[in-house]
């Protein structure tokens, strides 16, 4: 079923929760109305899987992106964002930015999925920053988890930018001025 759920993961990603229909779930996974319904349930908790594949990814991601020396991760960790959403790779947009902007005021439950996520986020690049502020690498007066916060929230926006396709050169810029202000 994993196979199913990363198939229809695409769907909505491409298309939306509302604008996916259960024919265009039914093609990309393969499987009937009756498995479908069997495996998942409906339309919805398909989705919830489908968004629980896509964070479980993105923090797998983001676990590796802040490993090792904490300055070194936190670039790794903005370039990342900064790959994949610069140019042509940027288009496709953010599942979970889309979802949040489509879903997460009206359905608790992706709400309690998009908030985790960013909180998620929030902490792992605290614990990086803090790490880097052990080691003397913070600037002066630099709170981590303020810090994060910033963090987090330009990245997303890199995520929303991104649909308009900037040079990779103009976002890794500004992602590079932004941590300077933060590291020594």
């Amino acid at each position: 079923m994993d196979a199913a759920v990363e198939r229809a993961m695409e769907v909505f990603w491409s298309r939306g929760y509302h604008a996916t229909a259960l024919p265009d779930l039914l093609r990309a996974t393969k499987l009937s109305r009756g498995s479908l319904y069997a495996a998942f349930g409906d339309k919805h908790s398909l989705f919830l899987r489908a968004l629980d594949r896509y964070i479980a990814d993105a923090v797998t991601r983001m676990d590796v992106e802040l490993a090792g020396e904490p300055v070194d991760g936190l670039r790794a960790y903005l370039a990342g964002y900064v790959d994949r959403t610069s140019g042509a790779k940027g288009r496709r947009g953010c599942l979970l930015v889309a979802t949040a902007m489509e879903l997460a005021g009206e359905d608790a439950e992706v709400g309690r999925r998009v908030a985790g996520f960013f909180k998620a986020m929030e902490t792992r690049v605290a614990e990086a920053l803090s790490r880097a502020k052990t080691a003397h690498r913070l600037a002066d007066g630099v709170e981590p988890l303020s810090a994060a916060k910033i963090l987090v929230c330009f990245v997303e926006g890199l995520r929303v930018v991104g649909k308009t396709a900037p040079a990779r050169a103009t976002s890794q810029a500004t992602a590079d001025a932004l941590l300077d202000r933060f590291i020594r």
